[in-house]
């Protein structure tokens, strides 16, 4: 029988418990090690996981021989030099979303990975989802037809961030799961934000992205809206999909609408009918994306595969808030006004 992978967790904070709790049911790891700087986190774990050893410098993780992956859920800001060091002592790892703060520091991880022939991987947690699975294979099938546009709401009241705006704290999510939807990357990518809260940091941002074959893609994410929604709409030529993750029972609806052209022009003009059919709802066994995330890293650390969302996956979705990054910084284009 196998030996199971020996695994640390850096960080147990927002994210960390649930990361936590997978690993620690994963047969096929063992939660070896649990690194944070907050002494009361740490007393939570020995709560919950008696039989696990808990630190609160990462030295410990990097330092043991018997550590074989890490798992790094530490604020965007760390998540570098973290990866880096782990890689550096011949550890496996995975890190939360986004890889880095830069695609050159991305970069660079890859190549060390690859240099000591080890599995690096991103937590894009939702290209592990039945739901967006099942888009995916929707799309590919040629059910909704041609993609002619999508947008998403990512909104909430709360978990405000300090050292991050919302582009890079709950953007990546939307950006990941269009770059995995679509299987390219956008053309050019605008965005315009508002800071209320704290100075410099965005609290809304809208972005725009627009893709090869003409597809056209929005991202509205905010931390100060009234309600939690995290809604996605994609806009075919033959069927539209609505994916709502916060439903419990529909997370996605098929709409049987469209809009097609009538025959041949009259007077050079042509004319469309409206089509209004069924909606068709799925039946999608919602297993946890995130134990599924967990339970892919552990195989491709023993397997040696390629793991979905690699590396090269954590740098396309780095590029594209970087460039959305650079459209915030550049601002808008005044309205010439009239005087007189």
């Amino acid at each position: 029988m196998t030996e199971p992978v020996s695994t640390a967790l850096i960080g147990y904070g927002y994210w960390g418990p649930n990361l936590a709790r997978n690993l620690y049911q994963n047969r096929s790891a063992r939660l070896s090690l649990i690194c944070d700087s907050a002494a009361e986190r740490l007393a939570d774990v020995a709560r919950l996981y008696p039989g696990v050893r808990t630190s609160d410098d990462a030295a410990a993780v990097f330092s043991d021989p018997d550590i074989e992956a890490v798992v790094i859920a530490t604020p965007v800001r760390t998540h570098y030099a973290l990866a880096r060091a782990a890689l550096e002592r011949g550890k496996h790892v995975l890190v939360e979303k986004p890889l880095a703060l830069s695609a050159a520091e991305c970069s660079d991880l890859i190549a060390l990975a690859r240099s000591r022939h080890r599995t690096l991987m991103v937590g894009h947690t939702f290209e592990y989802n039945p739901a967006v699975l099942k888009i995916k294979e929707f799309i590919e099938k040629g059910e909704i037809g041609q993609v002619y546009y999508i947008y998403s709401n990512r909104v909430n009241l709360g978990r405000v961030q300090r050292d991050v705006n919302v582009l890079w704290s709950i953007a990546p999510h939307d950006v990941s799961i269009l770059l995995y939807l679509l299987g390219t990357m956008p053309l050019q990518v605008s965005a315009r934000g508002a800071t209320f809260l704290s100075e410099g940091i965005e609290d809304v941002v809208f972005m725009t992205l627009t893709f090869p074959n003409n597809i056209l893609a929005h991202v509205h994410a905010s931390w100060l809206d009234p309600s939690k929604v995290r809604r996605m709409t994609i806009v075919g030529s033959r069927k539209m999909i609505i994916y709502d993750d916060v439903d419990p029972e529909a997370k996605i609806k098929m709409y049987d609408k469209g809009v097609y052209r009538k025959g041949d022009p009259i007077y050079g003009e042509f004319q469309f009918r409206l089509h209004s059919g069924d909606i068709y709802i799925p039946k999608i066994d919602m297993s946890e994306p995130l134990q599924i995330e967990c339970a892919h890293f552990v195989e491709c650390v023993r397997s040696g595969q390629q793991p979905r969302s690699d590396g090269e996956s954590g740098r396309r979705v780095v590029s594209v808030l970087e460039a959305a990054q650079q459209s915030l910084a550049s601002g808008g284009v005044p309205v010439a006004t009239e005087r007189g």
